[in-house]
Parts: structure tokens; C-alpha cells; sequence
């Protein structure tokens, strides 16, 4: 049987880097998505497998995620502002689409999907929130918020 492979969007940022260290640590075999314009210093010790592609590349997710059984997706444009704000949609929401489509063709086992703390509600009775607590995309300040909770 042949070795798995696990794929990582966002590896080039802080936790995308980290979540290739402890993927390595563990044994697995690691891809690692990259814009071409990507800075790839902090992977370069890795000695990863590089795919050059881009989230609102179809065809070239089509061909990154080939032969990969897990996928992190840790990518994101988190701006808190932007000239244009559709990028940021572009990036987060339609990327993330782009990414799960190409992992459902190419017959993906598992995505792990990393959001933002942002996206979860603030409880009204002053208690810690989590996943569960009541939100709404009208809560949701600023693009990058409001493209990670879509």
C-alpha cells in the first residue's frame, strides 16, 4: 500500500507551519499548497513536497490534492481590511469551496478545517462561549470575520 499523503494549505504562515512540524513528528508524509508568490522560508527545512497552487485555482487544487488521503486547511486572507473586500471572500469562502470540491473529486478521506475564534457567539449571560453558543453572520464585525463564518 502506498504511503499517505497529507496536504496543508496555509503551511508558509505561523500555525500552518507548526501544524507541518507536528504532522512530521508524527511520521506522516506532508504536501504542502503554495502560491508561487509565497514566502517559503520557515518550510524550507522541511524537506515537504511543495504544490504550487492557489485557492481560487480550481485545476491546480485538482491536481495538489492528488493522491492525498487528509487535508488541513489552515490558508486563510485574514486582513482586517482591504481596498477590495470581495479578496478576502474570494479567498476564504470561495476557496475553501474550491478546496473541499477538488478533495471530494479526488476522493479525500478527511478535512480538517481551521476557522477563527471570532465566529463564535458571545453568550449573554457572561459565561465562556463555545461552539455551540448562538450566532449570526450579523455579528460577525469585518470581512474576515464574516468570510470565516460563511
Amino acid at each position: 500500500m502506498a504511503e499517505e499523503i497529507t496536504l496543508v494549505t496555509g503551511a508558509t504562515g505561523f500555525i500552518g507551519s507548526h501544524v507541518v512540524r507536528q504532522l512530521l513528528l508524527r511520521g506522516d508524509r506532508v504536501r504542502i499548497l503554495a502560491r508561487n508568490s509565497s514566502r517559503k522560508k520557515n518550510i524550507e527545512t522541511f524537506g515537504c513536497e511543495i504544490a504550487i497552487g492557489d485557492l481560487r485555482d480550481q485545476s491546480s487544487l485538482s491536481r495538489c490534492v492528488q493522491g492525498c488521503q487528509k487535508v488541513f486547511h489552515v490558508a486563510a486572507d485574514y486582513r482586517l481590511w482591504a481596498r477590495n473586500p470581495q479578496e478576502i471572500y474570494d479567498n476564504n469562502v470561495g476557496g475553501t469551496r474550491n478546496l473541499l470540491s477538488a478533495c471530494c473529486e479526488a476522493g479525500v478521506e478527511k478535512v480538517v478545517y481551521t476557522s477563527t475564534v471570532g465566529t463564535i457567539g458571545m453568550r449573554k449571560d457572561g459565561l465562556p462561549a463555545d461552539e455551540n453558543s448562538p450566532v449570526k453572520l450579523d455579528d460577525m464585525i469585518g470581512h474576515y470575520k464574516r468570510s470565516k463564518f460563511m
